[in-house]
């Protein structure tokens, strides 16, 4: 949002500076983002031409004596067809820089004969297009004195930065009323006087979508005469970035940026009967103000005359009823649009606009007519003319919000103590109507105000005003104990489960957190609550149930650039229904090509093996035992989700029922689904789902007890039904004696026919380490027979002979 200083200073009488007002409009939330004093114009004065003669070597050009005002006469050769004796207008002296040609002036030659500076157009000082002659000023223009102040062209823009939450901002007088409100002067009155009008509105509007179209006003102005508008206004426009056109355009833009008031003009010649405000038709085609051509869909509003579609509403106006230099009858609209299907209208199409930008983020309802008689009276004012009753259909009028509002709520939500008085006096400068005396008031919001809904909303403009640089600087609050938890369960897991996926080689990623339909299909997803409403792009629709497919997309699309061996990994959400219970904290990793621990890629000692089920199983389990999940007490199944290749995956369990995470490589369907390739495994890890440890009496770390005996390793073969898992097996072993027993790990695995069908000899290592004293033949004898029984009874394993 741009604006200038003697603009802003129409609607607030003020004494501030510059400077002054810039610190203000940051401090009350409207964030400067840069400030044009119009210094690039200072070197320019305003001089004289004294003689003009024809220069000896060229016929375009002459030999000007031009003063400066300094009674010192300086030499110019130019080449402007109106350059001549006696003129008037803008000279740049050498060391000038001329920004319409970004060019620094230096003294040179041209054709032989030297130029001191140059007598400039007004391309040259970006006052237009024109540059055919250079500026010819009024004989009474003071020489020597600066061209900006007295074209008053030194007159400072201002832009702010402006959060979607506040419409009224859009407008120098929202703009000033804030300002005024913090004690920066006084707010002008904004009022609007009625204009009647002559005889009824003869074209006549019906509203077919009252529920994109809240109101719609409307009024004919006869025998306008439609010139270039004024001076004042022109060079407003022109600062602020937009291009003068024509009296009625210029108006109507004046007013956008004025008031926050977006409004169009019609030539009335050109409108075809009655206006009709309509959805769009499917394939229904627009020629818009820029020249180009527009599809409609019935999600989209358009004006439309009796030959059809001509607006598109509250977006773009048409072509072919655009007024021009020949208008003579005009119809001025002020109507009111439904923010989201224009914000939406304006995405679908391309289009930005100043028109959107305001509608987008809801415009005043209650000055939809004030808006039309302000355009009706400048438009009488410059272009002359007779206007009749305004035609005004669908608007019900505004209907307030209050809100209730308990005045402890400032110092509850900000800490900070400001007075009963001074809250609702800031208030009701800002244009809210508080109501009671007690500590609880009911505050009406205004109609400019559609983004104040709570009580928090009225607190937030009670301390913007009051000042935020008002809040004393505060220590941060110290914790009682020494490394006292700061941060959640989550939070710590997830630092944790991304340092011990980094330092196994794997580099993390950010993927998009909504995928295609059918990749979301393909995991366990696609639920209708899970669909995006307004996606961003076709092929981003639904919210992910899984990080794997962004995760294999990534790795595909490095494959494709010749990095083949990649291992990447998120810690992320995922979602599995639209509820906040149903959002998951998930680890996923995956592995391609060579990407294992221990390197990638080829080698003169043997190349590398490719990644598989193991890799992603040890990935997982370092994720786990990171996040502080009992690993010991972990249970590995076969099997997983329809994505991992059937025989090559696994589910990670505690206990029969808590799943834990799965891991595995993935199925060849899947991967010719997302259309990816090559050796792929990967996991998940529910980290949300690992049950939080039990609370330690006290934090301090317990002692070290090392055993001064000779550890001693046992080997155990048993035959078991082939169903039967390892895993299951070595917990088996271990629950023997939890006290000696410190580790029971498989070293062979044997299938023949001499075990019997469907068996399998297991043989295990078991580690026992004696704490208390020497382990004698018959402690180990004993320890033996307990190992056997526990294997016997859990398996049905019995030793191999």
């Amino acid at each position: 949002m741009k604006f200038t200083l003697s603009w802003l200073k129409d609607h607030l009488e003020t004494d501030a500076t510059l400077d002054e007002i810039v610190e203000r409009l940051t401090m009350i939330g409207l964030e400067v983002e840069a400030v044009d004093d119009k210094s690039a114009l200072k070197p320019f004065v305003i001089a004289k031409v004294l003689t003009a003669e024809r220069h000896p070597d060229a016929d375009k050009l002459q030999v000007l004596s031009v003063d400066t005002g300094d009674g010192k006469p300086v030499q110019v050769v130019c080449g402007a067809p109106n350059a001549r004796a006696g003129l008037i207008g803008a000279f740049a002296a050498p060391g000038t820089y001329v920004p319409g040609i970004d060019v620094t002036l230096a003294v040179g030659k041209i054709r032989g004969v030297e130029s001191h500076g140059m007598m400039c157009s007004e391309r040259e000082l970006q006052l237009s297009d024109e540059h055919t002659g250079i500026i010819d000023l009024p004989a009474d223009a003071p020489i020597g004195t600066a061209f900006a102040a007295y074209a008053k062209l030194d007159d400072p823009v201002i832009e702010i930065n402006l959060t979607p939450n506040r419409p009224d901002a859009t407008g120098v007088h929202g703009i000033a009323r804030d300002l005024a409100a913090s004690g920066l002067g006084t707010l002008k009155t904004g009022s609007v006087a009625r204009i009647e009008g002559e005889g009824e509105c003869p074209v006549k509007v019906t509203i077919e979508a009252p529920e994109l179209c809240p109101g719609f006003a409307l009024r004919l102005v006869r025998g306008v005469k439609n010139s270039p508008s004024p001076k004042w206004l022109q060079q407003r426009l022109i600062a602020i970035g937009l291009r003068p056109i024509n009296a009625l355009v210029d108006i109507t833009n004046y007013l956008t940026f004025d008031r926050g008031r977006p409004l169009h003009v019609y030539d009335a010649g050109k409108v075809k009967g009655n206006l009709v405000v309509r959805r769009g038709r499917d394939g229904e085609k627009v020629l818009a103000l820029d020249g180009r051509e527009y599809t409609m869909t019935p999600e989209m509003c358009v004006i439309a005359d009796a030959e059809g579609a001509d607006s598109i509403a509250g977006v773009m106006g048409g072509e072919h009823t655009g007024s021009d230099e020949g208008t003579t009858d005009v119809l001025i609209e002020s109507a009111l649009w439904e923010p989201l299907n224009i914000a939406r209208t304006g995405r679908t199409l391309g289009i930005i606009t100043d028109a959107r930008y305001r509608f987008e983020r809801g415009v005043d309802p209650e000055f939809m007519a004030p808006g039309l008689d302000l355009a009706t009276q400048m438009v009488l004012d410059f272009c002359g003319g007779t206007p009749s009753r305004a035609e005004v259909t669908g608007y019900a009028g505004h209907t307030s919000k209050i809100v209730s509002f308990p005045l402890s709520e400032v110092k509850r939500l900000t800490g900070v103590e400001v007075s009963k008085d001074e809250s609702l006096a800031i208030l009701s400068r800002l244009g809210f109507i508080p109501k009671g005396t007690g500590d609880i008031v009911d505050v009406v919001v205004p109609s400019w105000r559609p983004d104040v809904d709570g009580k928090a909303d009225l607190v937030e403009e009670v301390m913007r005003i009051h000042g935020v640089d008002n809040i004393a600087p505060q220590p941060l609050t110290s914790h009682d104990a020494v490394n006292g938890r700061i941060l959640t369960t989550i939070q710590i897991r997830t630092r944790a489960a991304k340092r011990a996926l980094a330092v196994r080689g794997m580099m993390e990623a950010v993927t998009w957190s909504f995928i295609p339909a059918r990749h979301a299909e393909l995991f366990g997803g696609g639920q209708a609550e899970l669909k995006l409403a307004n996606p961003i792009a076709a092929d981003m629709s639904d919210m992910r149930p899984s990080l794997l497919p962004g995760l294999i997309a990534a790795a595909q699309r490095n494959a494709d650039r010749g990095i083949g061996d990649v291992a990447l990994f998120e810690v992320s959400g995922t979602y599995e229904g639209d509820s906040a219970e149903r959002q998951r904290r998930v680890a996923s990793g995956i592995r391609r090509g060579t990407a294992r621990l221990e390197g990638a890629g080829r080698h003169w000692a043997g190349n590398a093996a490719s990644v598989g089920v193991f890799d992603a199983k040890a990935d997982a389990i370092a994720v786990l035992e990171a996040c502080g999940a009992p690993v010991e007490k972990l249970q590995i199944e076969a099997g997983g989700p329809s994505w991992y290749h059937p025989g090559r995956c696994g589910t990670i369990k505690l206990g029969p029922k808590l799943v834990l995470g799965h891991f595995g490589e993935f199925h060849p369907a899947t991967l010719e689904a997302l259309d990816a390739a090559g050796p792929l495994c990967g996991f998940e890890v529910f980290i949300d789902a690992i049950p939080e440890p039990k609370a330690k009496p006290t934090r301090t770390k317990p002692k070290l007890e090392l055993s001064a005996f000779q550890a001693v390793k046992r080997d155990f073969a048993f035959v078991v039904d082939k169903a039967v898992e390892a895993g299951t097996l070595t917990r088996a072993a271990a629950s023997a004696d939890k006290k000696l027993i410190t580790g029971v790990s498989v070293f062979d695995i044997f299938e023949g026919a001499s075990l019997g069908e469907g068996k399998k000899s297991v043989a295990i290592e078991v580690s026992i380490q004696p704490m208390e004293r020497t382990l004698t033949d018959e402690d180990f004898e004993a320890l033996a027979a307990r190992i056997v029984e526990n294997v016997g009874k859990q398996t049905g394993g019995v030793l191999r002979a």
